[in-house]
């Protein structure tokens, strides 16, 4: 295992803890509202300052860019961590079992090292540039479906967005009537996660942050499958606007939703 992803692992573990221990007293949880329909939890930045401090401790010049305090200095490193320390946080607040710590790590621009860790199911995905994505320790790969019949696809509502609804909507209703079924689970980490553990054989989601995606995109890709933003091209970090599956799958996804971008999806 590549040393820097072994730290990874030990600091998404120690945040795995801290979550799972307050899972257990939601009621002390502190609970405030950063934006529309946005929350942050004290579990949430606890969490993120247990990842940072064993980050820091092994690699005292790297960079790290945080959701919940943003950047942490050394931006000019040639080595970028982005960490979301609780992703699927309303889930969380609500006692909904499903949630993950997100940990990638980019070398000289390019993702390097992931880690995604459920810490109530205790499922380690972790991936390492050209070595490949494993779930506690056993290589998996996205599913190699032809096209969308048979598919099961993930997806995140557009709730920060809402103004994109109207597309969102209609690339849905487009996606649902050519595949099996469609999950809508909370966190985008995960839902990443299970498309390259083959359990989700596609993901698209409006809007996203890079902490959303870091991880997940490095794990589908180690898996062998493709991540792009709806035209499909590379400026899914810029934009959020993301789409993950095996190659058949993700071309037929790119292709059906093109007729329902807005301009600004379009992008």
């Amino acid at each position: 295992m590549h040393p820097m992803l072994n730290i990874a692992i030990r600091a998404a573990r120690s945040a795995g803890n801290i979550i799972a221990r307050a899972c257990g007293q939601l009621d002390m949880v502190q609970k405030l509202q950063k934006g529309s329909n946005d929350f942050v939890t004290n579990v949430d930045k606890e969490a993120e300052q247990a990842i940072v401090a064993i980050l820091k401790k092994s690699f005292p010049t790297h960079g790290i860019v945080g959701e919940e305090h943003g950047d942490y200095g050394n931006s000019d490193s040639e080595f970028q961590w982005i960490i979301d320390p609780l992703d699927g946080t309303s889930n969380f607040i609500k006692g909904i079992p499903h949630f993950a710590v997100s940990i990638a790590l980019k070398h000289n621009g390019k993702l390097d090292q992931a880690v995604i860790f459920d810490p109530l199911r205790g499922e380690l995905f972790t991936a390492s540039r050209g070595r490949g994505a494993q779930l506690n320790g056993t290589r998996i790969r996205v599913t190699a479906l032809p096209d969308m019949t048979g598919a099961i696809l993930a997806t995140g509502f557009p709730f920060k967005a809402k103004h994109h609804l109207d597309s969102y909507s209609k690339i849905f209703n487009s996606f649902f009537a050519d595949c099996a079924d469609m999950r809508r689970t909370g966190s985008a980490a995960l839902d990443l996660a299970y498309v390259a553990a083959g359990r989700f054989d596609g993901f698209f989601e409006i809007g996203l942050k890079p902490w959303d995606i870091a991880a997940g995109e490095l794990i589908v890709r180690e898996a062998g499958g493709m991540v792009c933003d709806f035209v499909g091209g590379s400026n899914h970090m810029k934009t959020g606007n993301t789409v993950a599956a095996s190659p058949k799958v993700l071309q037929a996804m790119v292709k059906g939703m093109r007729p329902h971008l807005s301009e600004t999806l379009a992008k």
